[in-house]
């Protein structure tokens, strides 16, 4: 057998060999070495936006520390009774100054979301003016506890709409886990 093979074809032949090394080249080094290279620049843009997000949680530390001893400040206290007591005084105080009658206040505890807190929920009554229950909101909501508005219903006791009750479910925080009572 005669492997006597013109220049041309040589040259041919060896481009064509190097065409398919570097094809398997390309599939078995070249594409996993650039696909782990973009594997690992995103986890660096990753690891970077955590730490730029890191240093601005410790920049905002003491603000954040601040804000959050103010919020445990305004929480109910320990003392369920006493927990009992503040809320309902409040409203009673609340209901004055709005000038509405306090109807039925029912306070009922609940398990918070965590076990380290409880909430005091209490459903209640007020009737009086449009004018009147909306300053009762007012004085609910920027009254310093921590007190949230589950649900508020509107009823018109009269036909003229002058003599509105409100309905208020009504919950506050206590930083402390319910005692067996519910």
């Amino acid at each position: 057998m005669n492997l006597n093979i013109p220049n041309r074809q040589r040259w041919l032949l060896i481009i064509a060999g190097a065409g398919i090394v570097l094809l398997i080249l390309n599939q078995i080094v070249f594409s996993p070495l650039g696909d782990a290279w973009d594997a690992h620049s995103a986890e660096i843009a990753k690891l970077r936006a955590s730490v730029a997000e890191g240093r601005g949680l410790i920049a905002r530390g003491p603000r954040l520390q601040q804000a959050w001893v103010q919020m445990r400040a305004q929480t109910l206290p320990h003392d369920p009774a006493e927990s009992e007591h503040d809320l309902i005084a409040g409203f009673e105080s609340w209901s004055r100054t709005a000038g509405v009658e306090l109807g039925s206040v029912k306070p009922r505890w609940k398990h918070g979301e965590s076990d380290d807190c409880s909430l005091l929920e209490c459903s209640l009554d007020a009737t009086g003016t449009m004018g009147g229950l909306s300053r009762f909101l007012y004085e609910l909501e920027k009254a310093p506890m921590a007190l949230h508005v589950e649900s508020a219903e509107l009823l018109s006791r009269d036909d003229a709409g002058q003599k509105i009750t409100l309905n208020l479910i009504v919950t506050g925080l206590r930083l402390s886990p319910l005692e067996g009572k519910q």
